[in-house]
């Protein structure tokens, strides 16, 4: 009896750690964006944030009770889906968007998939490009960083700086002479709500490492093939093409490699996937960027990325142990 073997079936080890925990973390490491956006928008990036939030968090709850499931909206999923909504609108968003966002995002592309685990794609980026295809106007109603102001009409219109190279290579065909990156980098730009302060966006992102809630594949596979890409444009013709470190800091790099890409849902499951999965992000992103009528392409590059996953699970997945790689 010593030597008994008792059989099992999996899983064999625990983590210890929970969905709720995970979704938790990934909140906490976004409080540094929302004290960012806040000190550069005010009041009105605050209420864009609770709306989505509250949205989001009512959708779930509404969806169990006409399903008659328990509720999930103790998981903080629902959350964290509407926190990520409102990183990607422009603070200048009206409530009403933030209602119609939350229900692209919880009932169409979350539940009618099967709920938490079964999404295909991402949900706060499916509600983000549903918004911009159907309100283009209200979608890129930019304004200026204002301080803690009361209103969106206290803070000015004003282009984000991928508009502004955009436009700058209608009327002239040149790139704009200079950037100011530093401020970029901390966040005195226009933009969505939670993609303006690269900094604060990297401090979160140094927590989810500590947290071991992401690795590393994605995020730096995703920047690593942006650069690169940029970077040979840049070389090959640095008068029509912006250098890789404005890619970098400006529009949704930061906010989509770090908090979308990584999302576990929607990302390959093996390291040779997420590596791909990155690249592939990377790659999509800067060629909508300089090519497509988009400003900005890190929304669809990932939602783009999202479709391919489960071929790229096909061909990555790990050779079973005791089994040969060919015979796998």
């Amino acid at each position: 009896m010593e030597n008994q073997i008792i059989l099992s079936p999996s899983p064999h080890l625990e983590s210890g750690e929970s969905t709720q925990r995970v979704m938790l973390d990934v909140i906490i490491a976004m409080v540094p964006a929302c004290i960012a956006t806040v000190f550069f928008f005010g009041m009105p990036a605050v209420i864009v944030m609770a709306a989505c939030t509250i949205f989001c968090v009512a959708a779930e709850w509404a969806c169990n009770k006409i399903m008659k499931q328990p509720t999930t909206i103790c998981d903080y999923s629902a959350a964290l889906t509407g926190l990520l909504l409102a990183f990607n609108l422009p603070p200048s968003a009206p409530i009403w968007m933030c209602f119609v966002g939350a229900i692209f995002a919880i009932p169409m592309a979350k539940v009618i998939f099967g709920g938490l685990g079964y999404n295909t794609f991402n949900p706060a980026l499916v509600a983000r490009t549903a918004l911009l295809i159907s309100f283009p106007a209200q979608m890129t109603d930019w304004r200026a960083p204002g301080g803690f102001v009361t209103s969106a009409a206290d803070l000015k219109s004003m282009a984000t700086p991928l508009g502004e190279l955009g436009t700058s290579l209608m009327l002239t065909g040149k790139i704009p002479e200079s950037f100011d990156l530093a401020a970029y980098f901390l966040g005195n730009q226009a933009g969505c709500v939670g993609a303006a302060s690269s900094l604060a966006l990297l401090l979160g992102a140094v927590y989810m490492f500590y947290r071991k809630v992401i690795t590393w594949e994605t995020p730096v596979s995703f920047i690593g093939a942006a650069m690169v890409l940029s970077g040979l444009l840049w070389m090959i013709n640095p008068e029509t093409n912006a250098n890789p470190i404005f890619h970098l800091f400006t529009g949704g790099m930061i906010l989509g490699a770090f908090f979308m890409a990584t999302d576990m849902v929607t990302s390959p499951l093996s390291s040779k996937g997420m590596l791909i999965f990155g690249a592939g992000c990377g790659i999509l992103t800067i060629l909508i960027r300089v090519y497509a009528s988009f400003p900005e392409g890190v929304a669809f590059a990932i939602l783009l990325m999202n479709s391919a996953v489960p071929i790229i699970d096909r061909y990555t997945k790990p050779t079973v142990f005791g089994t040969s790689a060919q015979k796998a």
